[in-house]
């Protein structure tokens, strides 16, 4: 049952004998006179919807010690241990002076609760309410999107580890697979004398390349060979960690390696392929992590945070943990669906959106379109085929008639590919060097949203979009800044949890926002002074 908070004061009460020394309009000292507001009881009711067993802690500490905890970029222990030593935290909870803090694992199982609950992002959602009732969004027209790679929290891992690494965890996970390990998964023993039993990289001639694609051919060998011998149509119907277990060594025995070079790939040689997989996964200790390409200059490994900004007050509306990597992921893809999901913007609100060339997507502008929005998203640039040549803005579109007219005037029907083929008119054409070097002359692929999208760059080139984008996309970069300063490292693993953090990390800055910007409590209700 979940523990309730006694309004009775102690008599080392921290926040009566040292309240006055908080900083006034820092978050300890809204956390000691208003975290019972912020957080009551009834808020987190349906976590403990039986009402008997022993008292958990009081909902409204566990959330500002969640709250603390994002802000300041503690583990749990370090959290408890604040709360034990830190006279702030102590006031901020309602603790005295010799009060000991909880148990660590309690954050844990209060998270746990959270995330399985139908509303896991509550806290968040809270501070997102006081954000509302202070009006400080009131008459705000513009919200920036923006996003920002954040690195994994664990180590990435080769094929060679990976490799073993999996193979081991499904003899954890799976009954029975230790003895099949054992009789079937032998060659990596017979190449190295290493068996699997063993968790440091195999002794081999690690500078030589055919001693390597042998490790790699022996590895390969063994995970097929295992998979082989468990009878994975029962163990994926009975789902689990040991069918999350058998999946993963089926995806790590085949996306990073390719038939050796004389091989057609019968033969069971293997060797590490000489190209990425689209979607590889970079450690089985953390499967949701990927490859990010922020920049072609700058590489990490991690998670995508994707923001909703309003550029004035630097407040987080929304916010999206997501994988690097996939359409489903983009920042256009993800960007679109929290910006029209955002509940401080009134509906019928005319609004104005934000965002880097990232964004102005054909789907992302359609998006903005059927709300009657206005985007103020940088264009992608257009590359001509032939250097300053033609565009497809010099071709002329013509929607009713599905048609696409070169600057030669020659008319092409669009195909239901979206393809306008030119062909055999671009053999004698007068402008061909202008427009193609192609053999069979030009084909242009026309989009589903071409219309609106050279609508778009026709008002991107126009001042007033200029200023209005030079003066209020630039300052989302200061709410990332926040976001990522003292965290750029998320502190778990998988998308579930991490996405939970975010959400807990971007309530706490709305919150130290707020205070910065005069928040209070009067008569019953939260203002800006």
């Amino acid at each position: 049952m979940q523990g309730e908070a006694d309004r009775q004061r102690e008599l080392l009460d921290v926040e009566s004998l040292a309240g006055h020394l908080l900083e006034p309009g820092s978050v300890f000292a809204l956390l000691a006179q208003h975290r019972d507001r912020l957080f009551p009881h009834e808020l987190f009711a349906d976590l403990f919807p039986s009402g008997r067993g022993r008292p958990s802690i009081p909902g409204e500490v566990i959330a500002s010690v969640i709250l603390l905890q994002a802000l300041y970029g503690h583990s749990d222990r370090e959290a408890v241990e604040a709360l034990t030593f830190d006279l702030r935290w102590k006031a901020a909870c309602g603790y005295a002076i010799d009060a000991k803090g909880f148990d660590p694992s309690t954050l844990t199982y209060w998270r746990r609760r959270l995330a399985a609950s139908e509303r896991p992002q509550r806290i968040f959602e809270v501070v997102r309410e006081v954000i509302t009732e202070t009006g400080a969004l009131k008459g705000k027209t513009r919200r920036a999107l923006d996003s920002t790679v954040l690195d994994d929290a664990v180590a990435r891992q080769d094929t060679v580890t990976q490799l073993i690494a999996q193979i081991r965890r499904v003899g954890r996970e799976v009954p029975g697979a230790v003895e099949l390990i054992e009789a079937h998964c032998t060659r990596l023993a017979g190449l190295t004398g290493q068996d699997y039993a063993a968790t440091g990289k195999p002794p081999i001639a690690w500078d030589d390349p055919a001693a390597r694609d042998e490790l790699v051919t022996a590895l390969v060998g063994d995970a097929l060979a295992l998979l082989a011998a468990l009878n994975i149509e029962a163990i994926t119907e009975a789902g689990g960690k040991p069918a999350d277990a058998v999946a993963l060594l089926a995806l790590v025995a085949g996306q990073d390696v390719e038939p050796a070079e004389d091989s057609d790939g019968t033969d069971g040689r293997w060797r590490i392929a000489r190209r990425t997989a689209p979607d590889r996964v970079i450690s089985t200790v953390d499967p949701d992590a990927r490859h990010a390409h922020k920049t072609r200059e700058r590489r990490q490994d991690g998670f995508k945070a994707h923001v909703v900004v309003e550029p004035d007050t630097g407040l987080t509306t929304r916010c999206e943990l997501t994988k690097t990597n996939g359409p489903e992921n983009s920042d256009a893809r993800v960007g679109a669906a929290l910006v029209t999901s955002d509940t401080t913007i009134d509906n019928g609100q005319q609004l104005e959106v934000l965002g880097d060339s990232a964004y102005a997507t054909g789907d992302m502008l359609h998006a903005l379109d059927r709300k009657q929005w206005l985007p103020l998203l940088k264009p992608w640039p257009l590359r001509p085929a032939v250097d300053g040549g033609f565009t497809i803005d010099d071709f002329t579109h013509d929607p009713t008639a599905g048609t696409l007219t070169c600057p030669a005037e020659v008319t092409r029907q669009i195909t239901k590919a979206g393809n306008a083929i030119f062909g055999s008119a671009c053999a004698s054409c007068p402008l061909r060097a202008q427009c193609t070097t192609a053999k069979d002359g030009r084909t242009v692929t026309v989009g589903k949203h071409d219309l609106l999208q050279r609508e778009h760059r026709h008002r991107a080139a126009g001042e007033d979009f200029k200023v209005v984008y030079r003066q209020h996309r630039p300052m989302v970069e200061r709410s990332i800044a926040w976001l990522t300063r003292g965290n750029r490292r998320v502190p778990y693993r998988g998308i579930e949890k991490n996405n939970n953090w975010l959400h807990h990390r971007t309530a706490a800055l709305n919150l130290r926002r707020l205070l910065a910007m005069g928040l209070s409590h009067q008569d019953g209700a939260w203002a800006l002074s």
